[in-house]
């Protein structure tokens, strides 16, 4: 029974007679069609038009367009939908989650090496301004995961840390910064609780191998403070908790075990029974491999609807999947009762926001009130000010290394240290930065020697043996093999001072050479060196041997600006903290 009365709901007499009156009139097809998230990217009107005419969506989620055109494609949605749909985007980072041009702001992690939960609500309220003035009405976050396994990229970047209080907070301050937008709601993720599984639940099984005591005092923690503030969705994640359900359901096999999203005994017995839930639940991206590859499509919509899923995210095909909704409901696979109490869950949020009452040409902002929003001024500051303080000097053994001058270190070489590239990689490059025609080490070059040093670029054997076949020159393996090495007296007369960059979006990073040249720092005891990485912050793991280690979690202009600033005044400009454990669970990383 759902209590629309309670929260996050908190609905009138009057909304209530709305909701039930506009389930009562629809028909099979309307009431499918509110199942159903989609996202089609930069389509045409007619696309559009015909999600909503011939599919009859409950929601879209934008990312990957530039503004204007998600505000103009929000338009076309809302106007041709006889029920307002809910409009969601991605702003776990910034406004860019929704919109190319929106204000990136600061990955979780970035936030939560500032250690100042006032970054989180400005996270959650400027993202999400941002988002509501193209269009938008729902986050898909905050991401309250917490990040126990130095070896999961999936949200190492994404999630708060691996604090349980730091996390509880953050994601509390996210939800308050988004609230107090009027008519938004915020969807949490990805329960029950991502950061474990060395594997991505895009491409693989992810497990989350927590018992009930553990969970409950970890991962429900965390829910349950969303819950008790009235989060207004919760985000159902591909993810088996094997140790959980053989507590609570005795001699199941492992052949069924199940994700969350498919599993009753998670999302209906645990998050709505006990953790006490009354909100919308949303599954994650249906196509992904931690669901997908555990029983038939046909089997798996109804499936993810009875275990508990109020809303399917994305059609995988339009016309297979709405099918095979329709035809689950009419067959009685997906009960009556289960129908009409997903819908009077996404009908009364919609209720709650507002949506009901607003005329279908005024949901939608201005084209002005676009253009006052987007990029203010205070969100660039905010931006600037979370990488100031978020900036973590994670290992200091040499003491005397900091601060750098250029009297002191006249030639810096840079090295430019990349990870191998895989679809996710480049995707979280695109989401958090990266992208840079110039190389991060280029980017900071050039800074450096704005400020007075003579920095330039290492070019590894590997870039050069390129160069050269490139130009027609023959190349031979031992001249790769070789090309590194050199005498030590020569290496370190070369140059006073070596950065080592790491532009590693996930997984790895990929060092060119094992024998002698700039890439891996086998030197750090002949040469001052300092690492830096501008992306994932677990790169300690496989360069142990950096005595001095910092993590700047991206490269933005002003995060590199700081960097160069925190580096030539010393190691007390360092305030940020690290929130995982930088060090990877190794004892040499600390040598």
């Amino acid at each position: 029974m759902v209590d629309l009365r309670a929260k996050p709901y908190y609905l009138s007499d009057e909304d209530i007679a709305w909701v039930e009156k506009t389930i009562a009139g629809m028909t099979d097809e309307e009431k499918v069609g509110q199942l159903f998230f989609d996202n089609q990217g930069a389509v045409s009107d007619e696309v559009l038009k015909g999600l909503v005419d011939r599919y009859h969506i409950g929601g879209y989620r934008y990312n990957g367009i530039k503004s204007d055109r998600v505000q103009h494609n929000v338009r076309v949605l809302q106007t041709a939908s006889a029920i307002p749909l809910f409009i969601a985007c991605n702003t776990e980072s910034g406004g860019n989650g929704t919109g190319t041009d929106g204000t990136y702001l600061g990955t979780g992690i970035k936030v939560a090496a500032t250690n100042n939960a006032q970054y989180a609500y400005d996270l959650g309220h400027m993202s999400n301004e941002e988002g509501a003035a193209m269009g938008n009405n729902m986050a898909f976050a905050p991401v309250c995961d917490i990040h126990y396994n130095w070896e999961n990229t999936e949200i190492v970047q994404r999630a708060f840390g691996n604090d349980v209080r730091r996390v509880t907070d953050m994601s509390l301050a996210y939800m308050k910064g988004v609230h107090d937008i009027p008519g938004y709601a915020s969807v949490a993720k990805h329960f029950p609780g991502n950061g474990q599984d060395c594997r991505d639940a895009h491409m693989s099984t992810n497990i989350n191998m927590f018992g009930r005591e553990q969970w409950m005092a970890t991962y429900g923690k965390v829910y349950k403070a969303l819950i008790d503030a009235g989060v207004d969705g919760i985000m159902g994640g591909h993810i088996m908790l094997p140790n959980y359900m053989r507590e609570i359901k005795p001699g199941i096999t492992d052949d069924e075990m199940l994700p969350a999203t498919l599993c009753p005994e998670i999302l209906t017995g645990l998050l709505r029974d006990e953790l006490g839930f009354n909100g919308v639940v949303i599954s994650d991206a249906t196509h992904m491999v931690g669901m997908t590859n555990r029983m038939r499509h046909a089997d798996m919509i109804p499936a993810a609807i009875n275990a508990g899923c109020d809303m399917y995210l994305f059609f995988n095909d339009p016309d297979e999947d709405y099918g095979i909704m329709l035809d689950s409901y009419r067959t009685g696979k997906i009960s009556e009762a289960r129908m009409t109490e997903a819908l009077t869950r996404i009908l009364g949020l919609k209720a709650h926001m507002g949506l009901h009452k607003k005329v279908k040409e005024e949901i939608v902002p201005t084209a002005e009130t676009l253009a006052a929003t987007l990029g203010r001024q205070e969100y660039k500051d905010t931006a600037a000010a979370i990488a100031r303080d978020a900036i973590t000097l994670v290992k200091y053994k040499d003491k005397g290394v900091l601060p750098i001058t250029p009297e002191k270190y006249p030639r810096i070489m840079l090295v430019n240290i990349k990870g191998s590239e895989n679809s996710m990689s480049m995707l979280t490059k695109f989401a958090f930065g990266g992208g840079d025609a110039k190389s991060p080490a280029e980017l900071l070059a050039e800074r450096l020697r704005a400020r007075g040093f003579e920095a330039f670029v290492y070019e590894s054997p590997v870039d050069k043996a390129q160069r050269l076949a490139a130009e027609g020159k023959q190349v031979g393996f031992l001249d790769i093999y070789h090309a590194g090495k050199a005498a030590i007296k020569d290496f370190t007369a070369s140059q006073d001072l070596v950065i080592t960059v790491f532009n590693v979006a996930n997984g790895r990073p990929n060092f060119g050479t094992s024998k002698g040249g700039g890439e891996i720092p086998w030197y750090v005891h002949d040469m001052p060196t300092i690492g830096v990485s501008v992306n994932a912050p677990t790169m300690l793991v496989d360069a142990p041997t950096l005595r001095t280690y910092i993590n700047a979690y991206d490269s933005r202009p002003y995060t590199l600006d700081a960097l160069v600033d925190k580096l030539m005044t010393g190691p007390e400009a360092f305030t940020g903290i690290d929130p995982i454990d930088s060090f990877c669970g190794f004892w040499d990383t600390h040598l």
